[in-house]
């Protein structure tokens, strides 16, 4: 018989305390936040009292300090969640819910190779250089300079330096094309179906591509572009909605805002050169190509067992 003994554990495991260079979040009890950049000798004001630097710097994570009026903040390191959407802005961030997935659906792990079209302020490209890890390599594009420059501080700050795998290019992509070869590519642009040809060039075959498209008509042309264009899977679309819960003893309710919709995302992946995925046997709804229909389409899609043509109606 084994005998199965308790035993009470008397110590706590310590992270590192707070250091200077440090960003340190801040959250009264109503929930309002403000994030700090440790400095010594330096002090940080607000309408309910200033707090001193000097008193966060050596403390560890998840203490409790009072500013010079008696208001007590919590004091932790910002995650990234927190840090993208609270960080400056030049164009709108891609939403940590649609980050998530874009990390998750397209598998973007360590030591990927990804192509990232449409930098913007950099929020999806944090997630991203923390998913490839220092094993992987991030390449980004953002065509207009202002942006460009934004997405560098953000980034920057994020990781407190430029990290080594990332290389930020501020041009058009097809002016740049880039040859690659890529395992992944994100476009995050008014116009991806324009970037397809580029694409093809550096993407390697079974490679995702994910594209991130605000509207509806949008995502139907990028879609409608990949089926004519061939030699990729049928692409699948989505969006994704997020709401919180309030939860007080048998008060469960939703909350009464949500995160809505923020942008579709439809994921893809490459062919070998010259092959052409089977054709889907369901007939499209009766008028999806009808006579206001003026998008790319599939001029001649045939059975794959008889080689007949495949009707739309």
């Amino acid at each position: 018989m084994v005998r199965i003994l308790s035993a009470t554990v008397t110590t706590s495991p310590e992270g590192p305390p707070f250091e200077t260079g440090d960003q340190v979040q801040l959250t009264d009890a109503k929930g309002r936040m403000h994030t700090i950049t440790l400095q010594e000798g330096q002090r940080f004001h607000t309408e309910k009292g200033g707090i001193e630097h000097d008193i966060l710097i050596g403390a560890p994570e998840g203490s409790l300090v009072t500013s010079s009026k008696g208001t007590a903040y919590l004091a932790l390191r910002p995650l990234l969640h927190d840090f993208v959407m609270s960080m400056p802005r030049g164009a709108t961030i891609i939403y940590p819910k649609d980050a998530a997935l874009i990390v998750a659906f397209a598998d973007i792990g360590p030591g990927a190779r990804v192509l990232e079209a449409g930098a913007g302020s950099g929020a999806l490209t944090c997630w991203l250089l923390r998913s490839v890890t220092g094993t992987g390599t991030l390449t980004s594009v953002e065509k207009r300079p202002d942006f460009a420059q934004i997405a560098q501080r953000n980034v920057t700050k994020y990781f407190r330096g430029t990290p080594e795998n990332w290389m930020l290019h501020t041009a058009d992509l097809v002016e740049l094309a880039p040859a690659g070869p890529f395992d992944r590519v994100i476009l995050d642009m008014l116009n991806p179906w324009d970037m397809l040809e580029v694409v093809e060039g550096c993407l390697v075959p079974g490679g995702v591509l994910c594209v991130y498209v605000a509207t509806t008509t949008q995502l139907s042309r990028v879609v409608e572009t990949l089926r004519a264009a061939g030699g990729w899977t049928e692409p699948k679309s989505s969006e994704t909605m997020q709401r919180g819960w309030h939860v007080e003893g048998l008060a469960v309710r939703p909350d009464h805002r949500m995160v809505g919709h923020t942008g579709f995302l439809m994921f893809t992946r490459r062919l070998a050169p010259g092959v052409v995925a089977p054709t889907k046997r369901r007939r499209p709804a009766k008028g999806a190509y009808g006579e206001d229909y003026d998008g790319p389409r599939v001029t001649d899609r045939r059975d794959t067992t008889t080689g007949n043509p495949v009707e739309d109606v």
